[in-house]
């Protein structure tokens, strides 16, 4: 048996499921002040006469990460960058507290420049001297040798041992300077508040004896170990769009050109599917207007949803951006989009007068009918949903899969379909579908897909190898791994590439996905010739290999 769960800001969602049919499912407020709580009465209500002895797999999603960086409520925390020369110090300079220290290493992992002691030190006392104990260490080119960033790394540990800090070329190995900087640095910002929150979750499961694997969904839609993404927090951020983009593609009942809409209590968040597969960010996931190393969903979250609250002055109506309570048909103290809906379609959602009774109290003095106000709001509502949608598709049009799949079948790409999920969608989807004149699916379980796209995506892993047989040296972009090679020429492709698969195959080992090994593919394949004088003096292969976002293997549907 599988659990899926989809701890969001509003609702939890949590799903049964046996490989085939959905036997419980779950819809609970979110207490964010005590998630335990939260989790345990999920878990209560989906175990209801099942031991916990028959749960093998137990996977969450959640909005935690991407919340935080929203509202900027992660750590302080301080960079500590070696960039080497080049560009202008400034070009670096992406948070506020970021220190420059000497030091570099070239685009081929030869030291040129070495440290100063002293300018770390001192670089050091002024962080501490601020309060800050969250400190990202990042050098150009670490990826390719890391020893400046672990010699930094080492005189933090050895003066200020309690302090948290991250290394570059351990969270992000990718080429790239400006990427490596973002990811490490919300790596380190937000890895206290995950780890409290992985901390919940354990004793959740330990109170309920649940002894089953337990994951946590990644922004591309795969899963990794929930003990391993303490060192990688970021790699969840967008875990809840990419929550629904898979619940969709579980619940197709065909690969289609498809719209996906998630309308939450507090956000709509969109995305893409091409011929029933996820169109992904071709540059990694944006985070406050920064690219990053984290492979990503191409997704948009609009502020807007079932729950953003209704004010009215002087007759102009104004949809709010910040959730201030449920519905008023649920209880809630104010009117929203929902109670509008509820009103205007008759969806018997809660109880309805109070959708009536909210809805009316703020008419009162305005002249405003309640008819007018409920079409003025369901205008705002899909006018911003089709707007959203015309701008993602523009830039949908710059991305390489988009264009690649139009040379490929020789047509222009067209929307066949919206597929609604959420609680909202079923009041919002129809008329938003009529307005741009496609189709629509709401599917079966919609409300909490969620928590199904989280329960039956597989675990993924990527790894690139970059090999230097004149120098006699090789590096992964996964946890700093490097090593030494034979120096001069008689390494071939074939070699590098069997070197990058037994790599990828430890690793899945390691973080129990070995299953999915055999089923890697390779998405990168370069060789170059190192030429010094006449003669070739060794070669540099770059090797990319994946197991790719998808489906787990026992997936066989969803019974309805």
């Amino acid at each position: 048996m599988l659990i899926g769960i989809d701890v969001g800001g509003t609702f939890t969602d949590g799903v049964l499921f046996d490989g085939h049919t959905i036997t419980a499912t779950v819809k609970h407020p979110t207490d964010n002040q005590d998630l335990k709580a939260t989790l345990l009465q999920v878990l209560d209500r989906l175990l209801v006469g099942i031991s916990p002895d028959v749960i093998h797999r137990v996977v969450l999603s959640t909005t935690l990460v991407t919340n935080l960086v929203a509202t900027e409520g992660g750590d302080r925390t301080a960079l500590l960058l070696l960039p080497g020369p080049g560009l202008p110090l400034d070009t670096y300079r992406l948070f506020a507290d970021t220190f420059f220290l000497q030091g570099s290493v070239d685009f081929k992992g030869r030291q040129t420049a070495p440290l100063d002691p002293q300018e770390v030190f001192k670089a050091l006392e002024q962080i501490n001297y601020c309060g800050i104990s969250k400190v990202a260490v990042v050098g150009k080119f670490s990826n390719r040798n890391n020893e400046l960033e672990r010699e930094v790394g080492q005189i933090i540990t050895s003066n200020y041992p309690h302090w948290d800090m991250a290394l570059g070329s351990e969270t992000a190995g990718q080429l790239n300077f400006l990427r490596r900087i973002v990811t490490t640095y919300y790596s380190v910002m937000t890895r206290a508040a995950w780890t409290d929150f992985v901390r919940e979750i354990e004793l959740a499961l330990a109170e309920r004896r649940i002894k089953a694997e337990v994951d946590v969904l990644k922004a591309d839609g795969g899963t990794m170990p929930l003990h391993l993404s303490i060192t990688r927090p970021c790699e969840t951020i967008f875990s809840g769009p990419a929550a629904s983009t898979m619940g969709a593609v579980a619940l197709l009942t065909e690969p289609r050109n498809s719209v996906v809409i998630d309308i939450g209590g507090t956000t709509a968040d969109i995305s893409l599917l091409i011929e029933g597969q996820p169109l992904y960010a071709s540059k990694g996931a944006q985070i406050q207007g920064h690219h990053t190393h984290i492979n990503a969903f191409s997704v948009y979250s609009l502020p807007i949803g079932g729950d953003s609250p209704l004010t009215l002055t002087d007759e102009s109506i104004s949809l709010g951006r910040i959730r201030r309570g449920r519905a008023a048909c649920y209880g809630g103290d104010e009117p929203t989009v929902t109670d509008v809906f509820n009103q205007k379609y008759g969806l018997g959602i809660g109880v309805s007068d109070q959708s009536t009774a909210k809805l009316s109290a703020i008419l009162e003095g305005t002249g405003l009918s309640l008819e007018s106000l409920c079409n003025e709001v369901e205008k705002m509502v899909v006018d911003r949903l089709h707007s959203t949608i015309e701008k993602m598709f523009h830039e949908w049009e710059n991305e390489p899969a988009y264009r690649v799949w139009e040379v490929v079948h020789g047509r222009k790409f067209d929307v066949h379909e919206i597929i609604g999920i959420g609680a909202a969608s079923a009041a919002i989807i129809p008329i938003l579908a009529k307005r741009m004149q496609v189709e629509y699916l709401i599917p079966e379980y919609a409300a909490v897909a969620n928590a199904l796209g989280a329960c039956v995506a597989r675990p993924t892993l990527a790894l690139s190898l970059h090999v230097d047989t004149e120098k006699g040296y090789f590096v992964l972009d996964q946890e700093g791994i490097s090593g030494r090679v034979k120096v001069g020429q008689s390494m071939q492709l074939q070699d590098a590439r069997e070197m990058a698969r037994q790599h990828l195959a430890e690793l899945a080992r390691a973080r129990g996905m070995e299953q999915y090994a055999d089923e890697a593919e390779f998405y990168l394949e370069e060789q170059f010739n190192v030429i010094r004088g006449w003669n070739t003096a060794g070669k540099i292969f770059d090797i990319g290999i994946q197991i790719a976002p998808g489906i787990i293997m026992e997936y066989k549907g969803v019974s309805i």
